[in-house]
């Protein structure tokens, strides 16, 4: 079996999925976790504890009690922070938990709690950017708080959907449900409440759901606003698809709201938009489109995204344009290219939605839940001028 180490140190192995359950019988300390996994791909599981069934040496806690001299019992309520125990006593068990490099059981915390301080994420990517920064900040905020990770990359498949709410997150022991840009149906919801899973939102409206997200009109609309206060004329915006997006509409979205800006500014034109995929290249190519002809090329480009924005930033380059004399160029997100490539940009901070969502959840688990709680959180998005926005050039182009 391959190895490699998880973001926490410990090793983490690939199993097929139907050896999962011979898997966890091999040892009360076997945690598992579900990640980068589509439920008909690899599971991959690890110990968190140092598990005799892992061919490690195990600490138990009579053997901290026996080493603080003090009762099993009394061990245990000072480790856990339940129940009474003297300042000295708890210091003492602490101390001698550390000498012997005891970790308590998760598996034992669980039953004696009915917790499992485990919180899931569920959502489309993984591997994207910005998918990959709100988890990275929903995984930050966990182990701050001393909780653990489930992923779920769920697709468009309808079955595996099924299986995900009709199994993992409702049977598997996670206390909490992440949706990142994900809609949960009111039947999704409801299975999850009946178990008393507080499920919080990250990107749009869910009813019954506390959720967090930009307003991706409004920002689309201030980053189209910034290239007309400088002056241009002739803006273009290149974003996603709009036959092809996900839940709550970003694509689209993004592109009322630049629309929205050059009616408001009676400059709308009928070579406003050109669509592609929402990264890189799709940036490239629909660049090389919107800039080929001198006669009507844009002064200024309102990219869907960092991505796109760089990708047209190298299709400017490649017909020789400058960026910012020939070319002005904004994107949205807050990519860190962005800031290397000097892409000016609306920063939308997702690691600290990640962040907010976790306090939000585990807000919920500590008692301030409430099942009809559908708020909405609107949160702020920066504007970042850096080096690729400037006045448009003079002459016939401007």
């Amino acid at each position: 079996m391959g190895a490699s180490p998880d973001p926490i140190g410990h090793t983490i192995g690939t199993l097929p999925q139907t050896s999962i359950a011979a898997s966890l019988k091999a040892g009360p300390h076997i945690h598992e976790v579900v990640d980068h996994v589509t439920l008909t791909g690899v599971a991959r599981i690890f110990s968190r504890d140092r598990d005799c069934t892992l061919g490690l040496s195990v600490k138990t806690l009579s053997d901290v009690a026996n080493a603080a001299g003090v009762s099993k019992s009394t061990a245990s309520r000072a480790l856990s922070g339940r129940g009474s125990v003297s300042s000295e006593t708890a210091e003492k068990v602490a101390q001698a938990a550390e000498r012997l490099g005891f970790v308590p059981s998760s598996a034992a915390e669980s039953l004696a709690t009915g917790r499992s301080r485990n919180i899931a994420v569920v959502t489309p990517f993984i591997n994207r950017w910005f998918y990959s920064e709100v988890i990275d900040g929903v995984e930050s905020a966990l182990i701050g708080a001393g909780y653990d990770l489930t992923l779920y990359r769920l697709t468009d498949n309808v079955e595996q959907r099924k299986t995900l709410f009709d199994y993992f997150l409702v049977r598997k022991g996670v206390d909490a449900v992440i949706a990142l840009t994900l809609f949960i149906s009111d039947d999704e919801v409801r299975r999850l409440r009946q178990l008393g899973k507080p499920i919080v939102g990250i990107g749009g409206l869910i009813p019954n759901v506390p959720t967090f997200s930009i307003d991706d009109v409004a920002t689309a609309r201030r980053a189209t606003e910034h290239l007309i206060e400088l002056g241009h004329q002739r803006i273009t915006h290149i974003g996603g698809d709009q036959e092809n997006q996900l839940d709550f509409e970003v694509h689209s979205n993004r592109l009322i709201g630049f629309r929205q800006a050059l009616s408001s500014a009676h400059l709308s034109h009928d070579t406003d938009f050109y669509a592609d995929d929402f990264d890189i290249q799709g940036g490239y190519r629909s660049a090389l489109k919107a800039l080929r002809s001198p006669q009507d090329r844009p002064t200024g480009v309102v990219a869907g995204s960092d991505e796109i924005a760089l990708g047209v930033l190298m299709a400017a380059r490649e017909l020789g344009l400058r960026v910012p004399e020939d070319l002005s160029i904004i994107g949205i997100d807050g990519h860190p290219l962005g800031e290397t490539f000097g892409i000016t940009t609306m920063n939308q901070h997702p690691a600290t939605q990640g962040a907010m969502a976790v306090s939000q959840a585990l807000a919920q688990l500590g008692g301030g839940w409430d099942e009809n709680d559908d708020a909405h959180l609107e949160l702020q998005v920066d504007l970042k001028v850096r080096g690729s926005t400037a006045r448009p050039p003079s002459g016939p182009m401007a």
